[in-house]
C-alpha cells in the first residue's frame, strides 16, 4: 500500500512466539526481535555494541501458525520485513501507552551463521485459522515444519515445491 513505513529487521527472537486467536477466529502469533548494531572501532582494533532495538511484532493467519510452530525457542536469528503500526491503549493502571509493532509480511531464518530445511505446509482452506478437529493434531500435523527441524520428504524438491525442484519463479 502506498504511504505505509516498511521495515526490514534481522535479529534474534528473545522467546517463543505466542498464537492466540481473534473472537472471529483468526489467528495471531506475537513474538519480539532483538537487533544490535556492532561497529569496529579502529582506536581499540575491537567491535562495539550499540544500544539493542526490541521490536515487537505480529503475525497473522496461516503465517501466524507458522511462525508460532516455528519460532519456538529464544535466539533464533530471523529475518522480517513489514509494516510500521502504532495503536495506542490503556493501561490498567488507567494510563493511555503508544506502542509501534512490525505487522510482519514476510519472514525466515538468516543463513548466516546456520541452515535450514524448508518444508511446504498444506493449506487447510478455512482462511488460515484452525479448526476446531485441527487444534488437537496441529503438532503432529506439521512436526517436520520447523526450520533445520526434519529434513522435506523425499518427494518434495529443493524449493520444496515438488520433485522437479524448479524455482516458483
Amino acid at each position: 500500500m502506498a504511504n505505509e513505513t516498511t521495515l526490514t529487521i534481522i535479529g534474534n527472537t528473545t522467546g517463543p512466539a505466542e498464537l492466540r486467536f481473534t473472537p472471529a477466529g483468526a489467528a495471531v502469533a506475537n513474538f519480539t526481535i532483538a537487533s544490535t548494531p556492532r561497529t569496529f572501532d579502529k582506536n581499540s582494533n575491537e567491535w562495539k555494541d550499540g544500544a539493542t532495538l526490541f521490536m515487537r511484532c505480529s503475525a497473522w493467519r496461516e503465517m501466524a501458525e507458522n511462525v508460532a510452530e516455528t519460532l519456538d525457542q529464544k535466539g533464533m536469528r530471523v529475518i522480517a520485513s513489514g509494516r510500521l503500526t502504532q495503536r495506542e491503549y490503556e493501561a490498567k493502571d488507567g494510563t493511555k501507552r503508544t506502542v509501534i509493532e512490525l505487522e510482519v509480511d514476510e519472514i525466515g531464518p538468516s543463513l548466516k551463521y546456520a541452515n535450514a530445511k524448508v518444508t511446504r505446509t498444506q493449506k487447510t482452506g478455512n482462511g488460515g485459522g484452525f479448526s476446531s478437529s485441527d487444534v488437537n493434531r496441529a503438532g503432529a500435523a506439521n512436526a517436520n515444519a520447523t526450520w533445520g527441524g526434519n529434513p522435506a520428504p523425499a518427494n518434495a524438491g529443493t524449493w520444496g515445491n515438488g520433485p522437479t525442484g524448479e524455482a516458483p519463479f
